[in-house]
């Protein structure tokens, strides 16, 4: 009597992974501040740059460079940028990113105090007054609010302001990369008020301009940080058309 094993099931394919598109990436894209410690490869972060590096630039110039901070490395820069924070020196930035606090106007004055309310007063219950536990918060942009990844963004000065435009480009390609394949980031101004510590500690050159910091990522979802929520204005506020309807 021959006997004949049995064949052993064939595995499913495992399921292919959600296709992320354009619009999923825009729509869900944030600025995250609170990060879980979960490392990312430096493949990964090598992907995503590679990805950045197609934004259009001005006759394709493509001026900027960036600096990745992990480990030991980020640990190093953060303490710097903590001592300068508190001993109130290593301050400077390459320009000048936005008005002083009393100068802003409408309608960005009320945006950014709707925001500074959803932040603080919303989402971490910091009273305005608090402005020691404002401090606080404020401080942990120097460890990139916990991502393992940190970029500082920087652009050749030598394209005059076409540069900061292009940096822009490849900074928003940056984040949306990142959205698409499961990562968050926040995109940081504060990090260049203290552009000579970073120009010190990452040895970058007097013709390379300090443009931003980012944090890369997994968000910590059960951070109550990562529940806020920034509106956006409807089309019809910023947008002007000019032609036929039917065009």
């Amino acid at each position: 009597m021959n006997h004949t094993p049995a064949t052993a099931p064939v595995p499913a394919p495992a399921p292919a992974p959600p296709r992320v598109t354009v619009e999923d990436a825009l729509r869900s894209r944030r600025s995250v501040r609170a990060f879980l410690p979960t490392p990312v490869p430096r493949s990964t972060v090598e992907r995503l740059l590679t990805l950045a590096a197609r934004s259009a630039s001005n006759s394709n110039c493509q001026p900027w460079q960036v600096h990745v901070v992990t480990g030991a490395a980020k640990r190093s820069l953060t303490a710097d940028l903590l001592r300068a924070h508190a001993n109130g020196d290593g301050r400077g930035r390459d320009y000048e990113y936005q008005p002083e606090q009393d100068a802003w106007r409408e309608p960005f004055r009320s945006r950014r105090r709707r925001f500074g309310e959803g932040l603080y007063r919303d989402t971490l219950g910091i009273g305005a007054d608090d402005i020691g536990a404002r401090l606080d918060h404020h401080r942990r942009n120097y460890d990139f609010f916990g991502a393992p990844v940190g970029i500082i963004l920087t652009t050749s000065r030598h394209p005059l302001q076409s540069a900061l435009v292009d940096a822009g480009l490849f900074l928003q390609a940056l984040m949306l990369a990142s959205r698409a394949d499961g990562l968050d980031t926040c995109p940081q101004a504060s990090l260049i008020d203290f552009s000579p510590v970073l120009r010190r500690r990452l040895l970058i050159p007097d013709d390379q301009l300090i443009v931003c910091g980012l944090a890369l990522g997994y968000a910590d979802p059960a951070h109550r940080l990562n529940r806020l929520r920034t509106p956006r204005e409807p089309v019809g506020s910023f947008a002007t058309f000019h032609g036929d309807e039917a065009e």
